[in-house]
């Protein structure tokens, strides 16, 4: 964000609308569901290029937070919609096909004037100020020089677009004359459903399916009732109403007392499937008292993703830091403690640096020094990535909407991300998917032009 940059009001934090005081128009009715928004859109459009008057101003952009499998369908028909900003919770789409065509709508969604659409998709770990400092002193200042390996840890998936951006693009997307980004060169994964499987099912468990008719829950480590009742893993004996038992309880907020929710959560933990249940139903509903041993899951427990890249110098410019071969490993873990939190190490030819969750630590080779970093921590969801990708999308509309920038340049200096870019990392986790599956090394170039520039084309 660049720093002569005012903060939009917070009118426009709250519509982004400018002309007429909406208080002199009358308002828009409340959408069911996104298709009641898409006709109600539609009929709307009619009406004011029919000419009619006290018509309900449209909205300049949408955040699409639906559930993973559907945002294909509902970013396809916003864009079909034509100019609405568009801010999609990750991933974009859980198939590169669908993602290839969201990545085409994306592109044809443009402004009444003919520009691109902003597009901000959520991959909030670009947006917390712990990360963003990070990638300052990695990039922009070279506290330790070309960075030459990295190592990062974490229970998650999204970690491999902090990568490519940490690693990848240039040090100043909001330059319009940046550099292209420095591609890796291969990739290789490896890994696999370890542990939470029938085979480590302990003995004394027996055939149960569900912890609360278990024999042996009270010595799991997974029991539900433990993990949502109990109060050593923040549960509700912690006084925690919030995440995640919100999920078992939407409503948990009704309930008169603290023994009438515990009721509530124990009833539905223990809820239950058998042999005559039929396999639809047991793979259509959430059974959260489920053991962790008889799942159906087939997501890998353990997984290491391997990038490399090779020297790559740009003709007349200075690529130091950015182009030089280095490699990057990622290692998806279960089992451990530190559950949503993030360490790497980046190792570079003039010193170290240990990220954490909540510091930065930087051995400088040169100097013997150590510099400890503390970022601010903005809000609690992704140490302040939530807070930030939502305002900086908003600023981002706003300026094009209210202040006259192109949506090229909003979404270089607000996003920081381009459509490219948010399209390459989601590539980038299914060509190591198929690395791991066919175990092999995957040359980048050749599954990029084969898997995403081949089909593109070919619709």
């Amino acid at each position: 964000m660049p720093a002569t940059t005012q903060p939009p009001t917070q009118a426009a934090q709250d519509g982004i609308r400018s002309g007429a005081p909406s208080r002199l128009r009358p308002r828009a009715p409340r959408s069911k569901d996104w298709r009641d928004f898409i006709t109600y859109e539609k009929s709307r459009r009619a009406r004011v290029e029919a000419g009619e008057t006290d018509v309900p101003a449209g909205v300049d952009a949408a955040f699409v937070c639906v559930q993973d499998e559907m945002h294909r369908e509902v970013v396809i028909a916003l864009t079909e919609l034509g100019g609405l900003h568009i801010m999609c919770e990750k991933p974009l789409a859980t198939t590169l096909k669908d993602c290839l065509k969201m990545y085409k709508a994306l592109q044809d969604n443009k402004t009444v004037d003919g520009q691109q659409t902003v597009f901000s998709i959520g991959h909030v770990l670009r947006y917390s100020p712990h990360n963003r400092m990070l990638r300052k002193l990695l990039l922009q200042d070279r506290v330790i020089g070309d960075v030459l390996s990295v190592v990062h840890t974490e229970p998650s998936c999204h970690d491999i677009d902090v990568l490519l951006w940490l690693l990848c693009s240039p040090a100043d997307t909001s330059a319009e004359d940046c550099p292209p980004p420095h591609l890796p060169s291969s990739v290789a994964s490896t890994g696999s459903l370890q542990y939470f499987k029938k085979s480590r099912k302990p003995v004394e468990a027996g055939n149960a399916t569900n912890c609360l008719s278990c024999p042996s829950e009270s010595s799991c480590k997974y029991s539900a009732k433990r993990i949502y009742i109990g109060k050593e893993l923040a549960g509700l004996e912690a006084m925690n109403t919030g995440w995640p038992l919100s999920i078992v309880l939407p409503d948990i907020e009704s309930y008169g007392s603290m023994k009438e929710v515990r009721e509530a959560l124990l009833g539905e933990l223990s809820k239950d499937y058998n042999a005559d249940t039929p396999d639809s139903e047991v793979a259509r509903r959430n059974w959260f008292g489920r053991c962790v041993y008889e799942s159906d899951n087939d997501v890998c427990d353990e997984q290491v993703v391997t990038l490399t890249w090779d020297d790559d110098p740009l003709t007349g410019q200075n690529g130091a830091g950015s182009r030089k071969a280095k490699t990057a490993v990622f290692h998806m873990v279960a089992q451990t403690r530190k559950i949503c939190d993030r360490y790497t190490h980046l190792y570079g030819v003039d010193g170290e640096i240990y990220a954490d969750s909540t510091t930065i630590t930087v051995e400088d080779f040169r100097t013997g020094e150590t510099t400890v970093h503390r970022p601010a921590v903005e809000g609690h969801s992704h140490g302040g990535g939530d807070i930030g990708l939502t305002r900086q999308f908003v600023r981002a509309v706003d300026m094009v909407k209210n202040h006259g920038w192109s949506t090229d340049k909003a979404q270089r200096e607000f996003i920081g991300c381009t459509l490219d870019e948010a399209v390459r990392s989601h590539a980038m986790v299914f060509c190591a998917e198929a690395a791991r599956r066919e175990k092999r090394v995957v040359d980048w170039a050749e599954w990029w032009t084969a898997q995403v520039e081949g089909k593109s084309a070919s619709g």
